[in-house]
């Protein structure tokens, strides 16, 4: 009996252990939430591919093509990175929990070095007219950051990097589909993972 207590307060004890070095504050919701986001992206980046010369016609000025989808672009990120720290700081507080603590430091910058890498790449790539690698360099090096980041945090989301940056290099193989496979990554992969997050943690 006495063994069987003994095994059991190290189980506690190691329980204890991994959520102090864990960031579990992130929400399976707004996963799903930013995976909605990026898939209505998908579809109005698809529309206006399609209709460029109507487009053409209704805007003047310096609003080009480029122009329209990094506002889109931006605009979606802009609206996901809210998204998640809004979720996240409801979570962590329902939980009694710090979301700015040593664990979500080291999460941020370990998926930061990746990220703002991979965003320096997509500024040249768009500045040397290099457009059609663009979707698979995004892919790949919010893959790699996923992928750097999940030793802090759900083994899920090494799994989702894994995946990012296969997608990732298969937009650069068929350049021709990078705006199909960004969707499926950023948009339907996130779903996915949010309801996978959300049934195993929360629900």
């Amino acid at each position: 009996m006495e063994q069987k207590d003994l095994f059991k307060e190290l189980g506690q004890i190691r329980s204890l252990m991994e959520k102090s070095s864990k960031f579990v504050s992130i929400s399976g919701l707004s996963g799903v939430l930013i995976g909605c986001y990026a898939l209505l992206g998908t579809l109005l980046g698809y529309y206006i591919t399609t209709n460029t010369e109507a487009l053409n016609n209704q805007f003047t000025g310096d609003l080009t093509l480029l122009n329209i989808f990094l506002i889109l672009a931006i605009f979606i990120l802009a609206l996901s990175l809210l998204t998640g720290w809004l979720m996240a700081r409801k979570k962590a507080k329902k939980s009694r929990q710090s979301i700015w603590n040593i664990t979500s430091k080291s999460l941020l910058f370990a998926v930061s070095i990746p990220l703002l890498t991979g965003g320096l790449l997509v500024l040249i790539l768009l500045a040397q007219g290099y457009y059609h690698l663009i979707a698979g360099m995004l892919l790949i090096f919010y893959g790699v950051a996923l992928a750097a980041g999940s030793i802090y945090t759900f083994t899920e989301v090494r799994w989702l990097g894994i995946l990012e940056i296969s997608l990732g290099l298969l937009a650069l193989c068929l350049p021709d589909h990078g705006l199909l496979l960004w969707g499926l990554g950023f948009g339907a992969l996130h779903i996915i993972y949010g309801f996978i997050v959300y049934k195993k943690y929360e629900s």
